[in-house]
């Protein structure tokens, strides 16, 4: 009975195999949250079989281009799962990250990244408050560097050489800024802004900005994305989805 137990338990502790060779995916939060936020993604993307990096930051510490020294960090946690390949999905400034890494490193392993309202163009809200000492002290350095005036940071970044998938929510979660915006939006960061002329796919979802992550459509629409580099168009699995381009 004891060697029985000591098996099971055994079992139940025992190091992930290592050399299984799955997919490996990395989460990169937004802009003054925590690897919290995408929980319910890591937990799904897990159940599906991918082993996955839940990477946290302190967004509002410092500049973007050291704040994206974070993707090294995940790119390194994954390699040690020997990984087939790597994948990204990233929540609003997370993607931005992801794109001023990528400037200059061109990981081989890397295939596949997913963006969730990414401010690819800026976001009109920081251009009406940046100088607000309040947006100041809420936002950070980070902060300051996502207007959409034509030299913002996001604005000079080159195209990188991945797979890109894009879902740009059109319900705003924050409607007190909705008058700064001219088009559809999430609240936060505008539909136009989402994209990028090299994305491979393109989807507008019922969602505002801040709790994108937690929608269970959105998660299917990721898994989508990552498994075939597509999303989902079909009305079972998008019920609150429509494509755009």
């Amino acid at each position: 009975m004891r060697a029985f137990v000591l098996c099971c338990v055994s079992a139940v502790f025992a190091l992930p195999n290592l050399s299984y060779g799955k997919d490996c995916v990395v989460l990169l939060h937004g802009l003054g949250r925590s690897a919290w936020s995408m929980q319910q993604i890591d937990t799904q993307l897990q159940k599906v079989g991918y082993w996955v990096v839940n990477q946290s930051y302190r967004s509002r510490e410092t500049e973007i281009e050291r704040l994206a020294l974070v993707v090294g960090q995940g790119l390194n946690e994954c390699a040690k799962y020997k990984p087939q390949a790597i994948h990204f999905v990233t929540h609003s400034l997370g993607g931005i990250l992801v794109r001023v890494y990528f400037q200059q490193q061109h990981p081989t392993q890397v295939k596949r990244i997913v963006m969730l309202g990414a401010p690819n163009h800026g976001s009109e809200i920081v251009d009406k408050y940046k100088d607000r000492w309040w947006f100041k002290w809420l936002t950070g350095s980070a902060g300051q560097q996502l207007g959409t005036e034509a030299n913002s940071l996001p604005n000079r970044l080159h195209a990188i050489p991945y797979e890109i998938g894009i879902i740009a929510g059109t319900s705003s979660s924050d409607p007190w800024f909705t008058h700064l915006f001219t088009g559809a939006n999430d609240g936060k960061v505008s539909v136009a802004s989402t994209k990028l002329d090299e994305m491979k796919d393109f989807i507008e979802v019922e969602s505002g900005h801040t709790f994108m992550a937690n929608s269970r459509h959105v998660i299917r629409q990721i898994q989508a994305f990552l498994a075939t580099g597509a999303f989902n168009k079909t009305t079972s699995v998008s019920m609150n989805a429509k494509t755009g381009a």
